[in-house]
């Protein structure tokens, strides 16, 4: 085979008239030219970036559960995943990749490119990524919100839907995408569709944003169903961010808290479940009970 051929072939005939472009971009311009084909080369790396982020950052967690002395930052400290449990989840959770995200991932590309989608060099700045990635958030947890509510105040759609997903009353890392096959679609929407309404709107959508959100979006998600909460935990610092804490009594009680990364529409809506809120609804009912005698 041709050293052309090749893709580090490939990657030194883009380097030598290509000298504008960063490393990172070097080699993401021999990897579509190495391809020849942009769905399947958007494809494979999307699928080996989604595996490799979910599992490489629920491997720490996994190690948490098996050191005693971090128990004592463990909410529900007396429910520790035992090694089976951790093994079904992973075969589930594996299997729903593969049935379901993997054609997602798949018809992304196309669809996305269809309204815009840019996949060339150079690279989005720093600041358009950034502020692409809080409009996702927003428009994410939107979304988490109102399904997620649905799913528990329609008993059709927990029993046959959304059921799975609470096998575990005190979650754990490798749970955050433990659910049937059509909650992660239905959810799935909130962080894919809102990449693709964004570019709909604007045309304005490079792939690599997609990615680093994407990225994101799984630590939020994975370290969410953590378990665990920590001095340093972001909710001390960014009062508005939901965090394990939040989503950890979720799992416990089974009722409220239903937004993924911020904990506005628990507020506005009044369905916050934490000490403070169920203490402000007993002085609100106590107020009425005195203005009504």
């Amino acid at each position: 085979m041709p050293m052309s051929d090749t893709y580090w072939g490939q990657f030194e005939e883009i380097s030598k008239y290509n000298v504008s472009l960063n490393y990172a971009e070097r080699l993401w311009m021999a990897w579509y030219s190495y391809m020849q084909n942009d769905v399947l080369a958007t494809g494979i790396m999307s699928f080996v970036m989604h595996e490799a982020v979910y599992f490489g950052r629920s491997l720490p967690w996994i190690i948490i559960d098996c050191i005693p002395s971090m128990n004592k930052y463990k909410i529900q400290n007396h429910k520790i995943p035992t090694a089976k449990e951790q093994w079904q989840c992973a075969m589930l959770v594996l299997l729903s990749h593969f049935t379901v995200e993997l054609p997602q991932i798949w018809l992304f590309h196309p669809m996305a490119q269809f309204f815009g989608l840019s996949t060339t060099v150079p690279f989005p700045s720093l600041l358009t990524m950034a502020y692409q990635i809080a409009i996702f958030f927003v428009l994410e947890d939107t979304w988490h919100y109102f399904s997620h509510r649905a799913m528990h105040e329609f008993p059709f759609l927990y029993k046959n839907i959304h059921k799975i997903h609470h096998q575990y009353s005190a979650p754990f890392g490798l749970a955050a995408e433990y659910a049937s096959p059509i909650e992660v679609m239905l959810l799935g929407l909130g962080s894919v569709g809102s990449p693709i309404l964004w570019c709909a709107i604007t045309g304005d959508l490079h792939i690599l944003t997609m990615y680093v959100w994407i990225v994101v979006r799984l630590f939020q998600a994975i370290d969410a169903h953590s378990g665990y909460e920590f001095p340093w935990s972001l909710h001390h610092f960014v009062p508005f961010w939901a965090g394990a804490d939040h989503h950890d009594v979720h799992h416990e009680k089974f009722i409220g808290n239903y937004s993924s990364s911020f904990r506005w529409w628990d507020l506005l809506l009044d369905t916050e479940n934490s000490p403070e809120a169920l203490k402000r609804r007993r002085e609100k009912k106590s107020m009425k009970v005195k203005k009504a005698a």
